[in-house]
């Protein structure tokens, strides 16, 4: 059984989706019938349960959209900073493996040779570099916290969208707002990121950043 958390998110609806299809026996948890937040709650939860892997898509993003992380900075800070050390140390504890869901968006532009990133290129929009955005930051400092340690995988997702309409998705944005994004980035589409996070569990890739 596998545990997905924020499933009733933009991304973790995908998640759910493609475990529903796939009949992959899944749970999910919320966070008002189970505070997975809280480490001694997790934790118990997961000795009690033992799934087979984690995936967490939970985290912040702002309502309507990322600006508002600005306005609400600890609880960006807690869902994407804290929350990702708490899911590690119930994980580490119970012998489970999981994946976290990050963002790319602790990169900006491109390197001095015109060439994208790669995994193994320091983040350079960051809090360290004093020139990111809240949300940025605090997605970076949620990969410093689980980098490197115990079993799990985070999965890097960038400008996500797909043919359904929806708040977040990028080709929904460019029709509707006026000014969306100027930038050098890259594009993740929502199906095809759930597909490749999903292999490399079933494939037992090693355990990394992607």
């Amino acid at each position: 059984m596998i545990l997905l958390l924020g499933a009733t998110g933009y991304v973790g609806s995908a998640f759910r989706a493609y475990l529903t299809e796939t009949r992959l026996p899944y749970h999910t948890l919320s966070r008002s019938e189970v505070d997975y937040t809280q480490l001694p709650v997790l934790a118990t939860w997961l000795q009690q349960h033992r799934p087979e892997f984690v995936i967490n898509c939970a985290g912040y993003t702002g309502k309507p959209n990322v600006d508002a992380c600005e306005l609400h900075k600890a609880a960006c800070l807690h869902g994407n900073a804290v929350l990702p050390g708490v899911i590690r140390t119930a994980c580490e504890h119970a012998g489970v493996p999981w994946g976290h869901v990050s963002s790319g968006c602790i990169y900006t532009g491109a390197k001095p040779d015109g060439t994208g990133f790669t995994e193994t290129d320091p983040p350079n929009f960051t809090f360290r570099q004093n020139n990111c955005s809240f949300y940025s930051g605090t997605k970076a400092l949620g990969e410093e916290v689980i980098s490197g340690v115990g079993r799990n995988y985070i999965w890097r997702l960038r400008i996500p969208f797909d043919e359904i309409d929806n708040g977040r998705n990028y080709l929904s944005k460019i029709q509707r707002y006026a000014k969306v994004y100027d930038n050098l980035n890259s594009l993740s589409h929502r199906a095809d990121f759930v597909n490749a996070c999903l292999d490399s569990w079933a494939r037992h890739i090693p355990f990394g950043t992607y």
